[in-house]
């Protein structure tokens, strides 16, 4: 069939310097005319097929199209293809997809050897508008704006030039040239509000070693076991009060939630949970200390009172 034929005198181009029309016609038992045609149909499927004239001349296919299966095993095309699912689904990038498209030509074992492989870099999906915007801004080298809350809990408004986005520890940070500090700076997307990207253009010109990002020795003080908090869209409402000595923790931990910011700077946060019986749910609570309130469900906050309540019969013990 024309189909079969077309597909594989496709791999023959792949794995072959220059294949002259002659040898292709031998092989496909079909006249070098039909080869003709076959190579037009394939060009125009968006595959780059160079002619090559002379003695030694014949097809084949532009060099920068090509990728030598001898570099990549089965097992590492496989973990390439679910890695960049895992980014695609994220940025929603075609260029993403075209390339999974290529690596599954050249992987041989089917989807068997990524069964055991599975990756999620996506956190939650509010994260996602917020990556695609900076990932735009960064693309396009427009400038940023946005409201942070610092280390020290400060609310602050900034406008950075974005170079790279960053995944480390489980957290997704931007990385660029902060013009309030006049200095290049790494910030936590979960701690952003109010996030914009103007139409204003890069001025300044960013060195190769900048726009590469801060190296990942010198920024281990970043790693820590938080884990945001996923809400629910069905169950019990909760409302949280948070003090303005714990605003970058809140923020880091409940990041898919309703977000308000109070008169005097503290923190309201609103979310729906399933389980009111999570054991984390209570831990991350209480590592709050007073830095936390629940305001609703009265149910909630009289679980917390019995349990604050057994903790001090156990400290009062002699």
């Amino acid at each position: 069939m024309k189909l079969e034929r077309l597909i594989s005198m496709i791999y023959m181009l792949l794995n072959n310097e220059i294949l002259s029309a002659s040898a292709l016609a031998e092989k496909y038992n079909v006249s070098q005319r039909t080869i003709y045609r076959d190579i037009d149909a394939i060009c125009a499927a968006g595959i780059p097929v160079v002619s090559y004239q002379g003695v030694n001349g014949g097809y084949g296919i532009m060099e920068q199209y090509k990728m030598d299966r001898s570099l990549l095993g089965s097992y590492d095309v496989s973990a390439l293809i679910t890695i960049l699912h895992s980014m695609s689904t994220v940025f929603e990038d075609e260029r993403a997809m075209d390339t999974i498209q290529r690596l599954q030509t050249i992987d041989r074992s089917g989807s068997s050897a990524s069964r055991g492989l599975s990756m999620d870099i996506g956190s939650w999906r509010s994260h996602h508008e917020s990556l695609r915007l900076l990932r735009g801004a960064i693309t396009d080298q427009h400038v940023i704006s946005f409201q942070y809350i610092s280390a020290k809990n400060e609310r602050i408004y900034r406008k950075v030039e974005p170079l790279r986005l960053m995944y480390k520890y489980s957290v997704w940070y931007v990385y660029g040239f902060c013009r309030t500090r006049a200095d290049y700076r790494e910030f936590r997307i979960s701690r952003m509000s109010e996030l914009s990207a103007s139409a204003e253009p890069f001025q300044r010109k960013h060195s190769e070693e900048h726009t590469q990002g801060p190296h990942l020795q010198e920024r281990q003080h970043h790693r820590n076991e938080t884990h945001a908090w996923k809400a629910s869209s069905d169950g019990i409402e909760v409302v949280l009060h948070v003090s303005t000595q714990a605003l970058a923790k809140a923020m880091d931990h409940f990041y898919d939630v309703q977000r308000e910011f109070c008169e005097d700077g503290s923190l309201r946060l609103t979310f729906k949970i399933d389980h009111p019986d999570s054991g984390w749910l209570w831990s991350t609570l209480l590592s709050f200390g007073e830095d936390i309130e629940i305001i609703e469900p009265a149910s909630l906050r009289t679980r917390m009172q019995s349990k604050l309540e057994k903790m001090l019969r156990l400290y009062a013990k002699v």
